[in-house]
């Protein structure tokens, strides 16, 4: 059984920089431990995976904050999920998201959340077969 890590110091954080930057290469010249520190101060959490082949790289992460909302009630809100490319299809992701239900359902809270990028198929394929569904479309206007 695969060992889920959660990323609460420094070096757990820089361990998961490889698969952050995969889903998040914007961030390549940010200080990544810094800005996770940051988001932990809002409630932010991040839980990792290692590789089976090779036991010190972190190859998929979620990142997750417990919340509140009037339309939903309390619920996990899954900022951030991803799985190293060469990694994918074995079966990390949906390890995460199963975690993250059972955080969520020990909690008493009413769901789990997620948004995904329109054209990320192969990500909504995994979130079918784990029971999400499409509920809402997602607005957004830069400033």
């Amino acid at each position: 059984m695969k060992t889920i890590h959660t990323a609460s110091d420094d070096a757990a954080i820089l361990a998961c920089r490889e698969v952050i930057l995969s889903l998040r290469p914007h961030l390549l010249h940010t200080d990544i431990v810094a800005q996770v520190k940051e988001m932990q101060r809002e409630n932010y959490h991040i839980i990792y995976l290692k590789a089976d082949d090779h036991p010190s790289k972190v190859v998929a992460f979620a990142g997750f904050r417990y919340m509140q909302k009037l339309h939903s009630g309390k619920h996990i809100y899954i900022d951030d999920l991803a799985t190293l490319p060469e990694y994918q299809g074995r079966g990390y992701a949906s390890l995460l998201l199963r975690y993250i239900r059972s955080l969520a359902q020990t909690a008493g809270f009413h769901s789990v959340q997620l948004d995904s990028g329109h054209l990320l198929h192969p990500a909504h394929k995994v979130y079918h077969k784990e029971g999400y569904f499409i509920s809402a479309h997602h607005f957004s206007q830069p400033l």
